[in-house]
């Protein structure tokens, strides 16, 4: 495996990324937006989830496809940009069909990030203007770090970040994964630099500090308040997927999460993985073929993880430095 040409998620052909954020009030949204509907799934591991939409996405569920999929911090109010996005892909004809009504799909999950330094006075919820904005930004190219869903994210002692990567499998399969960092714990080994994502890094994409030391005797102490967390994710893959297999898509890929952040999935952690499959290539081999993607998409997920962390920029009235200023 090595990483796609740009070692972003829209490696997968078909796949654009839009970001929008606000800096006064530091948040954001980010879309993840098909040039055609695609398969989706979704795996919830984490104890605290804000959700919209992920119901339909059971493979049992009439609805197979889906539009779009968002990030967005806000807690229950950044569900709002989901709406946004639903405006603007109505306004574009695009949608469900139903009759002579088109409504578009589009599931979304959000982080809490609402006591980072940000002035949160609004009078009116910003949320669906952040959706719709970062529909209309989507592209090929996309920032990381302190932008979209990642921008008033933070981790244990670091501010977080929004993170990407991707990998091509020997068989010529894209994978790909988007990543709004916003952890309980911690994705550093302590005071040391090192990522716990280190054993997965590829050409130096987040720093190229190796591996730190741990002892595995200490208990984690959370600097956080509880209920301030949540990592939410996409995987995408161009394989031809049913939305059962995009399920365990997104089940394998919490392995990602596992390795880059310690502890994962606590219970006041929301952690969740959409999976979208784009069906333009057929996966090889079912079995070992879906094995492979699952490792795969926890290798992309890990790696983005640390990207999203390791790309933070500051930013007036922080409450964490970014990894650069405590590390470099």
């Amino acid at each position: 495996m090595k990483p796609g040409p740009k070692n972003l998620i829209t490696d997968v052909d078909g796949l654009r990324v839009g970001n929008a954020e606000d800096h006064l009030i530091k948040t954001g949204a980010t879309v993840l937006v098909g040039d055609a509907p695609f398969t989706a799934g979704v795996h919830i591991m984490g104890g605290a989830p804000g959700t919209r939409e992920t119901a339909l996405l059971a493979p049992d569920k009439l609805v197979q496809q889906v539009d779009a999929l968002v990030l967005s911090g806000g807690s229950a109010f950044g569900l709002d940009a989901a709406s946004g996005v639903v405006d603007g892909l109505r306004a574009q004809g695009r949608g469900f069909q139903v009759g002579d009504q088109r409504v578009p799909i589009v599931p979304g999950a959000i982080l809490f990030d609402l006591l980072n330094g940000g002035d949160k006075g609004w009078a009116e919820n910003p949320y669906k203007a952040l959706g719709r904005a970062a529909l209309e930004a989507a592209s090929t190219d996309f920032a990381l770090g302190t932008t979209g869903a990642g921008t008033g994210a933070t981790v244990e002692g670091l501010k977080g970040g929004l993170g990407s990567a991707s990998l091509v499998l020997n068989c010529g399969i894209t994978v790909g994964a988007l990543v709004a960092v916003n952890a309980l714990g911690a994705v550093t080994m302590g005071d040391d630099p090192a990522f716990w994502a280190a054993l997965w890094e590829m050409n130096g994409e987040f720093g190229n500090r190796g591996m730190g030391t741990h002892n595995p005797t200490i208990e984690p102490h959370p600097e956080a308040r509880m209920g301030e967390n949540t990592t939410i994710a996409i995987i995408a893959t161009d394989a031809d997927l049913t939305q059962a297999q995009a399920t365990r898509l997104a089940t394998a890929a919490h392995d990602g999460m596992a390795r880059a952040i310690h502890p994962s999935h606590t219970p006041f952690d929301g952690d969740l993985i959409f999976a979208a499959a784009t069906g333009a290539r057929t996966l090889p081999d079912a079995g070992f073929g879906a094995l492979r993607l699952g490792h795969a998409a926890a290798t992309c997920l890990a790696r983005a993880i640390a990207r999203g962390v390791y790309a933070a920029t500051p930013a007036k009235h922080d409450t964490l430095p970014t990894w650069t200023e405590k590390f470099s």
